[in-house]
């Protein structure tokens, strides 16, 4: 089904508000040919449909439309793979959440190695909003490194490194502890960034020739958690949700959207 439809709302803004993935990843998902209306392939971006009466579907799952918003707070293990679905068959964050019935998705990633808090949810307007560059939301990374990173190595982190020819951006990194680890020949340091480029925390750390021996996330945005245990999983509560809301609303709006 190549052809573009004109009615309905375009195809990729249906997926979005869904919350399966952003609206840029969801126009790859069309054109990588996932996308599904009425058990035909569309691949054109700028396609149509109606969600009342159309079976939108991606990589065979139905896109659900009208379903109440959940928003939930994962403790992510090592081990587990970040998406929906593994070609590897390996286990993934959705195999964590037993009795869960409701289509949510992560929000960005943690890396297989990596554990801590990950947020998944099937309000796609505002997964989009916390992973777009331009809100600068800030992870807090808690991350055991070989060696002990003297100052000038931590200011470096704090400046930005080269990665791929591109500076990271300004990021918080302090020394917590050293003498970490079974020979004392580590540290444990806690790192603040304002981006999400893939293994960023680690690529940084080994930049400055200190590797990663463990990495995990201890706060997204407004949102922290010391008592939530790994592998399991709780709704934000009411408030950490307009916290949330608020950390990436438009200058002038509440966590809404509305005037204040």
């Amino acid at each position: 089904m190549n052809s573009t439809r004109r009615e309905g709302e375009r195809l990729q803004k249906l997926i979005a508000a869904a919350g399966i993935v952003s609206r840029r990843a969801a126009e790859v998902l069309i054109q990588d040919g996932r996308v599904t209306v009425n058990g035909a392939v569309v691949s054109v971006l700028g396609s149509r449909a109606d969600p009342a009466r159309d079976d939108i579907r991606v990589d065979g799952r139905r896109v659900a439309h009208g379903s109440p918003r959940r928003y939930l707070l994962l403790n992510k293990p090592r081990g587990v793979v970040t998406t929906r679905d593994d070609p590897q068959r390996r286990r993934t964050v959705m195999d964590l959440l037993a009795g869960v019935r409701d289509s949510v998705y992560p929000v960005g990633r943690l890396d297989y190695d990596s554990e801590g808090l990950l947020l998944l949810t099937n309000d796609g307007g505002l997964a989009a909003r916390l992973t777009h560059p331009r809100h600068g939301l800030e992870r807090i990374y808690e991350v055991r490194v070989r060696g002990v990173p003297d100052a000038a190595a931590l200011r470096r982190l704090a400046r930005g490194v080269m990665l791929e020819a591109r500076r990271t951006r300004p990021a918080t990194a302090c020394l917590v502890a050293a003498g970490r680890g079974a020979k004392g020949d580590q540290a444990l340091l806690r790192i603040g960034l304002m981006e999400g480029r893939k293994r960023q925390v680690r690529r940084m750390c080994d930049a400055i020739g200190h590797p990663v021996v463990r990495l995990r996330r201890v706060q997204f945005g407004p949102i922290h958690d010391r008592v939530l245990r790994p592998g399991r999983f709780r709704d934000l509560t009411k408030a950490e949700l307009t916290a949330l809301r608020r950390s990436v609303a438009p200058a002038g709006k509440d966590g809404d959207g509305r005037k204040e």
